[in-house]
């Protein structure tokens, strides 16, 4: 169990706390539903949560077959839908490995991002892709 606080700031912007480690996010509503887009809104959090997720348990796979991920970036584009109701509609993943990790073992560090529990969290209707570059 893990516990975290959220304080509504006012003018569609909350902060986060993560009780365990007592550090802070902030959300604001996105502009084109009446925010000001200052920092990530809820539905972005979702999306870099899933992009944190894929990293890290690929990392974890990484990590015990010798292989060093430092530096692989994952860039997510979150896609709303309006209808029947706003919604996240699809969010988009392209993973760029850093240089030298071993044909062999990109199956398993696939099965890894595949494995994701953001992902086996989201809704069916949520469209979830991802390209890895090695």
């Amino acid at each position: 169990m893990v516990e975290a606080t959220v304080i509504y700031e006012g003018d569609l912007r909350t902060v986060a706390i993560h009780a365990p480690s007592g550090s802070r996010i902030a959300t604001d509503a996105p502009k084109d539903n009446q925010g000001k887009g200052e920092a990530f809104s809820p539905t972005d959090l979702v999306g870099a949560a899933l992009a944190s997720c894929t990293l890290t348990l690929m990392g974890i796979v990484a990590a015990r077959r010798g292989i060093d991920m430092k530096g692989a970036r994952c860039r997510v584009v979150k896609e709303m839908a309006a209808a029947p109701d706003r919604r996240i509609g699809s969010l988009s993943m392209v993973l760029d490995m850093p240089p030298g990790v071993p044909a062999e073992f990109h199956a398993a560090l696939t099965a890894a991002a595949e494995g994701c529990p953001v992902k086996k969290s989201l809704h069916p209707d949520v469209a979830v892709s991802l390209t890895i570059n090695w």
